[in-house]
């Protein structure tokens, strides 16, 4: 995976932009949770690869096992993706011309924020553009759009209205760099190709700059999460800059936040895409995964390939604890519905979160000596510290700080030994609060 933080070239020198300082927002260092949304005409053919097995590097994008990617999968040659298109579409047919296909008709974007808001998210960050170059909003800039063709709504608006009906802080996604729609390039087949094949002159630069700064007026995201960095022509001081866009973000919406995938020096917090950032860190991060192997749905994906609802919490419990934040994607069904195998797990998750949410909202990590041991994770909230066992049915590691007035979240009147309670065996993670007028410990 990548390190996008690193990418940050090209050197202008004594030219190079003043970039505005970004600080963390309160709102998104407390929420701790949100979901990604990543739905388009993708979501049509709704086909990758699956399995545990490693690809060879050679076959990664041949082969790939993110759905979202099948406008570039299907124009490799000999891709499994390249023969799905001919035989369920037909010979001759355009992965754009799957607009004409995608009707979202079941759509609700209320039921789905209502979903998310019970799995326990504070935030949802959909697609406003992939890497296809689809919009799912009604923009100036091109008929490509959900507006114009395919769904006739724009639905990015009904998931801003949605989410802040909600209550929920709202995102948009953005293919910054790669853009195959107004691109005439040959298919990428490597890691290098990922930056090798995209455009970086001027008038793409303008075109991406003009269609950011309509979802900024339009929507003012709560964050910006650009993806595959951002045409180089465009990170230079001109007035269609990132460092000009920033600005102007920031003058829209002054508690906003950008990840770090812009390719220039300056970001709000790191991204790790189905990968770690390793032991606690004083940096804000965010995890990004979907509950399979893909971002986008794929109908391939069985119950296995799917994170189960244990797996779930101890990703986000061990997020948490080293000062990060969990943004766990759903990929839509192309009718608008969430997936049932996805549905189930959000259920699981929400009942957790509503027994345990205490030790994940607003908390910070513990900073102190817990052992070292990573059967355990810890959280420091404002009352009280909190000792998470990521396998409860396992035997219990004796206490690493003081129990004294502790209680186990979800166990009615348990008292404060260090020992699970019959009734908590069976969950996902097992939570320990321990008051701190007993327990070391304090925010990073």
């Amino acid at each position: 995976m990548f390190y996008f933080e690193d990418r940050v070239g090209p050197d202008f020198g004594a030219e190079a932009p003043e970039y505005p300082d970004w600080t963390f927002p309160q709102w998104l260092k407390d929420a701790k949770f949100g979901i990604f949304v990543h739905w388009g005409l993708y979501s049509v053919p709704a086909f990758a690869e699956t399995g545990n097995a490693p690809t060879p590097v050679e076959d990664a994008y041949r082969d790939h096992k993110y759905a979202e990617w099948y406008g570039n999968t299907v124009r490799i040659s000999g891709s499994s993706a390249q023969a799905y298109q001919r035989e369920t579409f037909g010979s001759g047919t355009s992965y754009e011309d799957l607009a004409e296909l995608w009707t979202a008709e079941s759509f609700d974007a209320s039921e789905c924020v209502e979903l998310f808001h019970r799995a326990g998210a504070r935030y949802v960050v959909p697609t406003a553009k992939h890497h296809d170059g689809f919009c799912l909003w009604g923009t100036e800039t091109t008929g490509f759009n959900s507006v114009r063709r395919g769904p006739g709504r724009d639905l990015l608006a009904e998931f801003a209205t949605a989410a802040r009906d909600a209550g929920l802080k709202f995102g948009a996604y953005f293919s910054g760099a790669l853009d195959w729609h107004v691109s005439d390039l040959r298919p990428i087949n490597s890691d290098p190709d990922v930056f090798r094949l995209r455009r970086n002159d001027e008038e793409f630069a303008r075109y991406a700059f003009h269609q950011v700064s309509e979802l900024v007026d339009r929507f003012a995201p709560d964050i910006l999460w650009n993806d595959i960095e951002w045409p180089d022509a465009g990170k230079s001081a001109a007035d269609f800059g990132v460092a000009a866009l920033f600005r102007k973000y920031l003058a829209t919406v002054p508690e906003g936040i950008v990840n770090d995938r812009w390719g220039v020096p300056s970001h709000g917090y790191l991204t790790r895409e189905y990968s770690d950032i390793g032991s606690l860190s004083d940096k804000d991060w965010e995890s990004c995964r979907g509950l399979g192997r893909s971002f986008g749905v794929n109908r391939n994906e069985t119950e296995s390939d799917v994170l189960s609802v244990a797996e779930i919490v101890r990703h986000l419990v061990s997020v948490v604890s080293r000062n990060g934040n969990l943004l766990l994607n759903i990929g839509l069904n192309a009718d608008g519905t969430v997936p049932a195998i996805y549905r189930d797990r959000l259920e699981g998750l929400g009942s957790w979160m509503d027994v345990n949410g205490e030790a994940i909202y607003g908390t910070r990590p513990f900073v102190g000596d817990p052992g070292g041991r990573d059967d355990l994770a810890l959280t420091v909230g404002q009352h009280a510290t909190y000792v998470m066992v990521m396998d409860p049915a396992a035997e219990l590691p004796a206490a690493p700080l003081p129990t004294t007035g502790g209680r186990w979240l979800g166990a009615g009147e348990a008292g404060d030994k260090f020992v699970i309670p019959e009734t908590l065996k069976d969950s996902a993670v097992a939570v320990f609060a321990i008051p701190h007028t007993d327990a070391p410990g304090h925010p990073v």
